[in-house]
């Protein structure tokens, strides 16, 4: 099985283990697309994103694995209450990643999360929709 894959997969396992503010079941996926009349319950997904391969040191490669976990919900309203409760699910996520390391692969080290923009402004705009995709890192030395 291919790295990215397995770290997709571990990221998975620990989103559904569960812990967090709102109940959700992870899904690893390649083509996260969903219709939009199904968008009321909340969509928590992992996309393996990239890799980023560099020398560490002679004989060393130094291997930086992308996951995108996207956070999606279509609201029920425009009340900022929703909103901030997405946005806090999405700070949960990132605070368990955060100096984590995976039960599945120990080697792999995670090395950074990044949320930017925090959510997509067009999504709320044109579906009333929240959408949010944190980028996990985890290196491994080759």
């Amino acid at each position: 099985m291919a790295t990215v894959i397995a770290i997709a997969d571990a990221v998975v396992t620990v989103l559904n283990a569960g812990g967090f503010a709102q109940p959700f079941t992870a899904m690893r996926l390649y083509r996260p697309q969903f219709e939009l009349k199904d968008m009321g319950t909340l969509h928590v997904t992992v996309v393996p994103r990239g890799l980023v391969i560099q020398t560490a040191s002679r004989g060393i490669d130094q291997h930086d694995y992308q996951i995108d976990v996207a956070v999606q919900k279509r609201l029920a309203s425009e009340d900022a209450a929703e909103i901030d409760s997405l946005m806090a699910l999405v700070e949960q996520i990132a605070d368990r990643f955060r100096h984590k390391v995976l039960e599945t692969d120990p080697e792999a080290c995670w090395v950074k999360s990044e949320n930017a923009p925090l959510y997509a402004p067009e999504h709320l705009e044109q579906l009333r929709q929240f959408t949010s995709v944190l980028t996990l890192t985890y290196r491994t030395h080759r």
